[in-house]
């Protein structure tokens, strides 16, 4: 019953908008949890609510795309408005990234989430959902030519899955995912062949496979796009690891705001079920699988794989010590493999096009293919497939159209806040996992955010570090405490109140949180301005010994 917790939750808010009491109390005692204990999972994600909502609730995203492409104009203009001669009833807050960044900026009414706003269109529709209209339609990717990363014709999917139900070469599968160099494209890289077998090889006669469809850090969109053009390909990954390792259940961990992309999932599942594709014995092989959706209830921690399984479990989404990892001790302490959505979608292509035609496709000295999704200051932000290599130059300039108004290049992250930034002067690097490591930065999850000339690095770094803050679970202190300091000292050099010590105790924090946070989200928070400080001093410079933002971003007193 544990594990269906927050499912009973989601269902209990959808009733009443909230989480009443007495229905809290009512369902602790079906599920014979202590009361505190769901309150304390309830209390813990930022979907659920435990008063009643305001009639109209607006939250407008206010991390580094929709920073960058006016979210901080957006949301003073429609508080100036509320406060003047807006509609009653009408509460606005700020949120962490809603998965638009390409749609910049985004916001959220009453759960319905908006993208492309201008001041005009959000005043609308707020005004239209403070008169009972119904919420906006959600908007979808577009697609103008056929992936490379689909080996199928139409009508001829699951090949690969019928290949290996034939063979039953299980072992020539994993020699194959090593020889390709396949790794996690979530943010980690782990060898994909390495860790199927590791959970292949524990014993036990209950084993998971999940899909972290989680995707929630600022800039991160690529998910979202192969979610909505290529479901077959994901789950033909995860039946495919089911019948690799053992297990027998499979679980999408998706992030709610993705609410249409897991309709598209299910209408896939559902359709794999008619065709004996999942069940009690895949397309008659005596191999049982199935599949089922989890959408998460709010939070970027639960990106973290054990804070991920915390979550399936029912309780707080808090990252578990390491070791033991989930290959060994994972879903109810059960063997589990966790991929992303990228690479399990990559999967049936290397095992229909072969190793060598996969390892081609690869740019200086990187094998396979990559999804990258850019945004921020660029004229066609968007999800992009390129060569796992290609310069960060080309995937900005060619493929994204340029910078902004025909500006220059200052700065670009290459995956969100956790890689840091770096400047224009770097932009030739190749978008790999070596290439980047040895910039000083990361492939991650290939969340390249661009920022033009006249942007305020030290501004980007608080942004991002904030972010950190407001999204750590708070079970270790380094983060917990770490991030929060990180914030007020960032915030006092912003308002000229810096001090030139202020970078040692930058430096000091920093060490602290990479060494003893439990997991990656205290190791990373420090990214963002240590890569400022490092690339450029100048601006530390400007604002904290001449009490001046050169961009005439920071509010200096």
């Amino acid at each position: 019953m544990r594990s269906m917790l927050i499912d009973e939750l989601r269902v209990i808010q959808r009733e009443h908008g909230y989480l009443p009491p007495e229905a809290l109390r009512a369902l602790a005692e079906r599920a014979q949890v202590p009361l505190y204990q769901l309150h304390g999972v309830a209390s813990f994600y930022p979907h659920f609510r435990l008063a009643p909502p305001p009639a109209v609730e607006v939250r407008v995203c206010a991390d580094m795309s929709c920073h960058l492409r006016g979210g901080d104009d957006l949301r003073r203009s429609l508080q100036a408005r509320l406060g003047e001669r807006g509609p009653s009833g009408v509460v606005m807050r700020e949120v962490s990234c809603l998965g638009q960044c390409d749609r910049a900026p985004a916001a959220s009414i009453n759960d319905a989430i908006v993208a492309r706003l201008t001041r005009d269109r959000l005043e609308a529709l707020v005004d239209g959902a403070a008169a009972g209209g119904p919420p906006p339609h959600a908007e979808l990717s577009p697609l103008s030519s056929r992936l490379q990363i689909d080996p199928y014709e139409p009508g001829a999917r699951y090949e690969a899955l019928r290949a290996l139900l034939a063979s039953r070469d299980v072992a020539g599968l994993l020699t194959t995912l090593k020889a390709s160099e396949l790794r996690g494209l979530g943010g980690a890289g782990f060898p994909t062949g390495v860790k199927w077998e590791i959970v292949r090889g524990t014993p036990g006669p209950e084993k998971y496979v999940v899909c972290n469809a989680d995707e929630s850090e600022p800039g991160t969109i690529k998910d979202r796009f192969l979610l909505e053009h290529v479901p077959h390909l994901v789950i033909e990954g995860m039946i495919l690891a089911g019948v690799v390792t053992g297990a027998r259940t499979g679980i999408l961990y998706v992030r709610h705001e993705y609410e249409v992309q897991a309709a598209i999932l299910q209408s896939e599942i559902d359709a794999c079920r008619r065709q004996g594709l999942i069940g009690d014995d895949v397309l008659g092989s005596g191999i049982a699988f199935d599949l089922t959706i989890f959408l998460s209830p709010g939070g970027y921690i639960c990106g973290e794989e054990s804070a991920l399984l915390e979550a399936l479990e029912g309780k707080r989404a808090e990252p578990r010590n390491k070791p033991p990892f989930p290959g060994t001790h994972g879903l109810w302490q059960k063997p589990t493999l966790i991929n992303n959505v990228e690479t399990f979608a990559f999967v049936p292509l290397i095992l229909r096009n072969g190793v060598e035609w996969f390892k081609r496709q690869g740019r200086s000295g990187a094998p396979g293919l990559k999804f990258v999704g850019i945004s921020g200051h660029v004229v066609r932000p968007g999800v992009y497939e390129i060569a796992m290599g290609t310069p960060a130059r080309e995937v900005i300039f060619e493929q994204a159209g340029g910078i902004l108004d025909g500006r220059a290049l200052k700065a670009f992250a290459p995956s969100g806040p956790s890689s840091g930034y770096l400047p224009a002067s770097m932009v030739d690097v190749p978008l790999d996992f070596k290439s980047l490591q040895q910039a000083g930065s990361m492939l991650g999850s290939g969340a390249i955010v661009v920022c033009a000339e006249g942007t305020c690095m030290l501004d980007m770094a608080l942004n991002a570090v904030r972010f950190f803050r407001n999204e750590s679970c708070g079970k270790c202190v380094p983060c917990r405490l770490g991030s929060a300091k990180m914030v007020g000292i960032l915030e006092d050099v912003a308002h000229g109140r810096g001090q030139r010590q202020d970078l040692d105790l930058i430096n000091e924090l920093s060490e602290a949180m990479m060494l003893t946070s439990i997991c990656g989200l205290g190791q990373v928070a420090p990214a963002p301005i240590k890569s400022v400080i490092t690339h450029f001093p100048e601006e530390i410079e400007d604002h904290i010994a001449r009490r001046r933002c050169p961009a005439g971003v920071c509010p200096m007193a």
